[in-house]
């Protein structure tokens, strides 16, 4: 564990968030296990790749030479990245201190593939009265549900993951056609990945530790009501992809005990908080619980539907059958 080398890789795509990512690369520089090197991808913007090149010439900034989107970009920082581990940091986000030392304890087991920490959400102001922490996964940050301590998990979260970089080789990378685009709402293709590292690998492992802490910023435009129902349903958009990708038992193995269980808990929590201490905006709270998991359920059908229809005008001999989804 104490031989290994770590490469950080920060992903940016916009020239608005140059300060964010200037803190980003401070992070990394802070860190008590230093990295062997920072890399910073950017996402086919010529004028943002240059800026990096000349203000942050102690990083190697390289372009994304892939599809455009989250995909392409990691796969470029994982082709030029020479560490043991790949760890992979927002552009928006600063991770503690510890961060690398966190994550690197975890990979003295051998059949670990990957490790993840918790990600921390700093709000433009105060946290909007309304927003459940059940759906902190909305602004890509640690969620109520999430373990409490150091655990095996299906995936992690993208804003503070870390793998092997032998596994992203035999795994390929990231699937391009899947994740976040700019600012367009979608994303897990960390939870394909993962989930395709796992079948590959039955008996190994991905490990989240909450003590590996990153902060994320919470930008003012996805602290609405808007952001929130189009996030949600981007999301059950990209799990339907993930589950023809992957298979449905894979794909939502985690996402059925938390809308079992989670959601339901966090709904009637919000509703007691609102009567009991008459704080109305719990009942706000327990209204983007239903109001979320109704947007994703509708995301998730609308993609499955598209794609039943898609393959059906494609097809010579006429409509899909039912079940060949």
């Amino acid at each position: 564990m104490s031989a290994l080398s770590f490469s950080v890789v920060i992903c940016a795509y916009s020239d608005d968030r140059w300060l964010d990512l200037e803190r980003a690369v401070a992070s990394v520089e802070a860190q008590t296990r230093p990295a062997l090197e920072t890399v910073v991808v950017v996402d086919h913007n010529p004028v943002l790749l240059a800026r990096a090149r000349e203000e942050l010439a102690r990083v190697h900034s390289v372009p994304n030479r892939g599809e455009r989107g989250l995909s392409g970009a990691r796969n470029s920082g994982v082709d030029v990245a020479r560490g043991d581990v790949v760890a992979f940091l927002d552009d928006d986000a600063a991770a503690a201190d510890e961060w690398l030392e966190r994550l690197a304890a975890c990979y003295a087991d051998a059949d670990v593939l990957g490790v993840g920490g918790s990600i921390e959400p700093l709000w433009p102001r105060a946290r909007p009265a309304w927003f459940p922490p059940e759906f902190d996964w909305v602004v890509g940050c640690t969620y109520r549900g999430m373990p409490s301590s150091m655990t095996s998990v299906r995936n992690l979260i993208g804003a503070n993951m870390s793998l092997r970089r032998t596994t992203l080789a035999a795994v390929a990378g990231f699937r391009s056609g899947i994740g976040r685009i700019g600012t367009r709402p979608v994303g897990c293709e960390e939870t394909e990945l993962c989930i395709r590292a796992l079948q590959r690998w039955p008996g190994r492992r991905f490990v989240y530790e909450p003590r590996a802490r990153v902060a994320h910023r919470v930008d003012a435009t996805r602290t609405g009501w808007r952001y929130f129902l189009r996030r949600c349903y981007a999301e059950g958009q990209s799990k339907a992809q993930v589950a023809r990708l992957c298979g449905a038992r894979d794909a939502l193995a985690t996402e059925r005990a938390y809308t079992v269980r989670v959601l339901p808990l966090g709904a009637v929590d919000a509703l007691r908080e609102a009567v009991r201490r008459r704080r109305p905006a719990q009942a706000l709270a327990a209204a983007a619980i239903v109001a979320g998991l109704s947007a994703t359920t509708a995301g998730y059908a609308a993609e499955q539907v598209r794609h039943v229809l898609a393959r059906s005008a494609a097809s010579p001999t006429g409509p899909v059958p039912a079940g060949e989804t």
